[in-house]
């Protein structure tokens, strides 16, 4: 139970320090909508998320009003859209997105994930059908968004899925150039996707949840910077402790909100993902924790050794306060949607380079991050290669949302406003990777994957 010093204190976090919920989400399971005529799959897939999520955004509103807590966002995931649309004889998968996109318009939430696909072993045939679906799908939808998950730990990497996808990105951007080549940036690619995670663009409800869940994300960069103020310059066992206790904080009000919205709706509680998740509004973001342990700016040397001791005492002090943690749970460190990752990469401290390194100990990967337009899909792969392989040797979650903005340059900006923010356009390698993607086949699992 909260105490009322911890309940004040929240509400000063609230009311300062840009506390809020980043994300209700809810996972619904589309299992039982297959059929082997794709209109009448899509009509299932329809009625089914307009009858669990009709009040979902009716509700979230009440508990904002009841608590006076933000919550951001109201999303639902569901089911990889591959299993689901494997069993009809459609050509393409197009239609299922814009009958999601259409459903999530309906009742009113600001995204829809799950048009998605597990390919870390190999494709299938429907598998094929969604991926090469993607860029026209999501250049044709306006909320539904796209996952492909191309290796795990068990498993290794696809090769083949990874040399597809950098196509799959290059063609995304290049079908809504006249938008910054936005599509891109509702597509991630995974290692090691989670099946409960409620952020967007990677939420899908996985194989092993249940019928209908509540998933919470939370956000709170901003409390955590605050409450470090007060231990300028003392030892990082302190900074630790003074994260963990506000991290508790932060995870027992997702909690709540969970627990109040599953009972309201009448479907189960899932999980609290505890992740820090900035935006790019001034005093919400990850880069100026990092700072305000000591590193000048994100990118100097410590901030790798930062961002491992913040993503640490998060977890550590989040997992007591909520009874079902999962989802990604750490910190993000997206570029455009951190004001100081911005700032950063503009001063030149931070490179795609440092950004790799960083994410070895962070919750996701390469996030939001534009790159030139004319980057080739081959180096676009690669880069998502070396994500994955970090995340697949750690044994975590790792990700790439990449954005090649078509007509843009190095020193450059694309500015697409809202929680997406504003990205100045990165450098990559100017040496080929092509020979190496062009081998296809599957980088094996490594030796630590082997635990029966």
């Amino acid at each position: 139970m909260l105490n009322t010093y911890e309940i004040m204190e929240t509400i000063r976090m609230l009311e300062e320090e840009k506390l809020d919920i980043r994300t209700v989400t809810m996972g619904i399971s589309l299992s039982d909508c297959a059929d082997s005529d794709g209109a009448r799959a899509r009509e299932k897939i329809y009625n089914k998320i307009t009858k669990y999520a009709g009040n979902l955004v009716k509700t979230a509103e009440e508990i904002e009003v009841k608590y006076d807590i933000p919550i951001i966002n109201k999303r639902i995931s569901v089911t990889p859209i591959s299993l689901v649309a494997a069993a009809s004889n459609d050509s393409d998968y197009i239609e299922f997105a814009k009958t999601l996109d259409k459903a999530a318009k309906e009742v009113g939430v600001d995204f829809i994930g799950g048009f998605s696909v597990l390919v870390h072993k190999g494709m299938t045939e429907a598998d094929k059908k969604l991926i090469n679906s993607i860029p026209e799908a999501l250049a044709q939808s306006e909320r539904v968004c796209s996952s492909v998950n191309i290796g795990t730990t068990r498993a290794g990497l696809n090769m083949d899925a990874v040399a597809k996808m950098g196509e799959v990105v290059k063609k995304c951007a290049e079908l809504t150039a006249d938008n910054g080549g936005v599509a891109a940036s509702k597509l991630v690619v995974f290692a090691n996707a989670p099946e409960d995670n409620p952020f967007m663009a990677g939420a899908f409800h996985g194989v092993g949840e249940g019928e209908c869940m509540i998933n919470v994300g939370i956000s709170g960069p901003g409390a955590v910077k605050a409450a470090l103020t007060k231990v300028k310059g003392e030892p990082f066992d302190l900074v630790a402790e003074t994260i963990k206790k506000t991290a508790f904080k932060i995870t027992r009000m997702g909690q709540l909100v969970a627990k109040e919205a599953s009972e309201k709706l009448g479907v189960t509680a899932g999980i609290v993902d505890l992740s820090l998740a900035p935006t790019p509004a001034v005093g919400d973001s990850v880069a100026r924790i990092l700072e305000e342990m000591g590193v000048e700016v994100a990118g100097a040397h410590g901030t790798t050794a930062a961002l491992a001791l913040l993503n640490d005492a998060v977890k550590k002090g989040g997992v007591m306060a909520s009874s079902h943690v999962g989802g990604l749970s750490g910190a993000f460190i997206p570029v455009s949607e951190d004001a100081g990752m911005i700032e950063a990469v503009e001063k030149g401290a931070l490179n795609l380079e440092k950004l790799e390194a960083m994410t070895a100990v962070c919750s996701v990967g390469l996030d939001m991050i534009a790159v030139p337009g004319k980057t080739t899909a081959d180096t676009i792969s690669a880069i998502i290669a070396d994500e994955a392989a970090i995340g697949m040797v750690n044994h975590k979650t790792t990700a790439v949302r990449l954005i090649p903005v078509p007509g843009k340059d190095v020193g450059e900006e694309v500015v697409y406003g809202g929680l997406f923010g504003r990205a100045p356009i990165m450098k990559v390698s100017d040496y080929s990777s092509s020979d190496f993607i062009a081998r296809g086949g599957r980088i094996p699992a490594p030796l630590q994957s082997l635990k029966n």
